[in-house]
């Protein structure tokens, strides 16, 4: 395993940021932690960077101790943040020949360096321009650039889409898979259930500060149940009918819209079964939908007492 994580812990003062924190990623893989604003991402991933010191329990990264061994750890990842970490008065290549120049390569080997990321990050055509005219997408793809320059074995990706546009994060999405299948592991935190579910092999859920939920995106979905047939109920009359008789079935409640989900394997027979039983004169039943489990169902049940 690349990262491997045990009992990790950090506090500040009487606030528990991470409580505990059991994780591994096996190589070259894409793992994902998801979680909300405060729910301990952004922590983790300092601890795994060497930029925190755990408060207990133990980690290590490529093979080596994040506490014990920081120098080892630094030279094999590589940390890209929620906001790029570039001089904007610099040009796209000036940037990346410096990022070259820190990590030991000489003037020559640093400007092919640059000119080789340059091209895979389609930026060849402004390299000469200063990053401060950059739009945010290419300011995104030139700070993972930067990150590669020292070829690292794990790259840890905070939250690396917050902010973009919808064209931007498809680039960076397709970039992050790239990186995976030759051979980096990614590290990646997100807020965007859409990203984690288009992105990783593997998924954490962490919600203050402890880990709530971990598996495949299939796996986590099929936790709460494969397919769910929603029901809009006609009024609130129909609604408080259709909770009383559907029980344990439901898997959301949303009284505000008046809509109702029980778990279903999808089939027509199912469906009609449940709205014969649940509706048979078709008065209280205004609309129905089958519609698979997200990651979005996953979060609020495995959320909901914690």
């Amino acid at each position: 395993m690349t990262v491997v994580a045990e009992g990790l812990s950090k506090a500040y003062g009487r606030h528990t940021v991470l409580d505990h924190l059991d994780l591994t990623v096996p190589s070259g893989a894409i793992y994902a932690l998801l979680g909300p604003n405060g729910a301990g991402k952004t922590t983790t991933v300092r601890l795994l960077a060497t930029l925190l010191r755990p408060d207990s329990g133990r980690a290590s990264v490529a093979g080596f101790d994040v506490v014990d061994a920081r120098s080892e750890v630094r030279r094999r990842i590589s940390l890209t943040g929620q906001h790029a970490a570039l001089d904007e008065q610099q040009t796209g290549e000036e940037n990346l020949r410096m990022v070259a120049r820190l990590t030991g390569l000489s003037r020559a080997a640093a400007r092919e360096r640059a000119g080789q990321l340059l091209e895979r990050f389609a930026l060849t055509d402004a390299a000469g321009r200063r990053v401060k005219t950059y739009s945010g997408g290419m300011r995104r793809r030139l700070d993972l650039a930067a990150g590669l320059v020292g070829e690292p074995e794990v790259m840890f990706l905070d939250e690396p889409t917050t902010g973009l546009d919808p064209r931007s994060r498809q680039a960076v999405w397709e970039e992050v898979a790239r990186l995976a299948s030759a051979g980096v592991t990614i590290f990646l935190t997100t807020q965007y259930l859409e990203e984690a579910d288009r992105l990783a092999d593997r998924i954490a859920l962490l919600h203050r500060g402890r880990l709530v939920a971990e598996g495949t995106a299939a796996e986590l979905k099929h936790r709460v149940a494969g397919e769910r047939l929603e029901l809009t109920l006609a009024d609130a009359d129909a609604y408080e009918h259709a909770e009383l008789m559907l029980g344990g079935r439901i898997v959301r409640r949303d009284p505000a819209r008046s809509t109702l989900e029980v778990a279903t394997d999808g089939s027509g027979a199912h469906v009609r079964e449940l709205l014969d039983a649940l509706d048979p004169g078709r008065t209280l039943v205004e609309r129905f939908a089958v519609r698979s489990s997200t990651l979005d169902d996953v979060f609020l049940e495995v959320t909901a007492d914690v």
